[in-house]
């Protein structure tokens, strides 16, 4: 029988399964993105792959957060080398820092805590359509970029099942909205039950549009028609509930400001059915070109 052809997830998470160099000193391949750089999600989902895998399977990461330091060399590995900041008895921390030809690029904090019963509320899920009422990103892009683009992007993606429940930025350009968005997301295929895969994917996903809100407001299009440049600056996020990257999860995304060059993105992350599963908030640069 012929060997199933890997798939673009099947890539992504090889690309995800770092190798341990020591016991606490890991190495990642990077692969190009649509702009000559590391993709920013892809270096937070190793980080905390690294960080993760230092600390023991009972213990659930609940928060990172993080600082992108360097543009990072698709073309060359990163070292990532993990500090086993503290070992508690509910909650273990810690730091990650990704090297470059001798330089960090990234810093990750992480925490993570034995599971626990406590008290519970959460902010109600906001009205969205429902994600298979949505354009695939095949049928939406081609529609608003040139085919050239939207087949690097939708390629670059391609690991990812993500749809806009409105226009996205670069299909509204010279049209300022409302700065909120959101997009529905699951990974293009099946994952293991391990809870900190499910984690490292949203990470990775996290990064792909939470500033998209950011230049709804000022009727940019973004890096994909090249009308502003920029690049995450900062990324934090906390993991509250249970739930699977492979299942439909709702980014809902808004920016309360924008000033100096920078841009401020916070979004929720809800389940299908409801439950508040993530909490994001990205700062990043945000510059007209001169």
């Amino acid at each position: 029988m012929p060997e199933a052809t890997p798939t673009a997830l099947d890539a992504l998470l090889d690309l995800l399964d770092l190798e341990r160099i020591e016991r606490d000193i890991f190495r990642g391949e990077s692969r190009s993105a649509l702009v000559p750089r590391v993709f920013g999600g892809q270096v937070a989902a190793q980080a905390l792959v690294a960080a993760g895998r230092t600390v023991p399977a009972d213990r659930l990461a609940h928060s990172l957060h993080a600082y992108f330091l360097r543009p990072g060399d698709p073309g060359a590995p990163i070292v990532y080398n993990v500090d086993r900041i503290r070992d508690g008895r509910s909650f273990t921390t810690r730091r990650v820092v990704a090297v470059q030809h001798g330089q960090p690029i990234f810093h990750l904090s992480a925490s993570f805590q034995t599971y626990e019963e406590g008290l519970d509320h959460q902010a109600d899920m906001p009205p969205a359509p429902d994600p298979e009422s949505l354009p695939t990103p095949a049928e939406m892009l081609p529609r608003h970029l040139p085919r050239e683009v939207a087949d690097r992007l939708i390629e670059a993606r391609a690991a990812v099942d993500l749809r806009y429940a409105e226009t996205p930025p670069w299909g509204t350009v010279g049209e300022p909205r409302e700065p909120r968005s959101q997009v529905w997301f699951r990974t293009n295929g099946k994952l293991a039950d391990d809870p900190l895969l499910h984690v490292v994917l949203a990470t990775y996903v996290s990064d792909m549009t939470l500033l998209d809100s950011v230049l709804l407001a000022h009727g940019r299009g973004g890096w994909a028609v090249g009308d502003v440049v920029g690049a995450s600056l900062d990324h934090a996020m906390w993991f509250h509930r249970p739930f699977r990257a492979d299942e439909w999860l709702l980014y809902d995304q808004e920016s309360p400001t924008a000033s100096g060059g920078r841009g401020l993105g916070q979004a929720r992350i809800y389940t299908q059915d409801g439950r508040l599963a993530i909490s994001v908030i990205q700062e990043g640069v945000v510059r007209v070109p001169r």
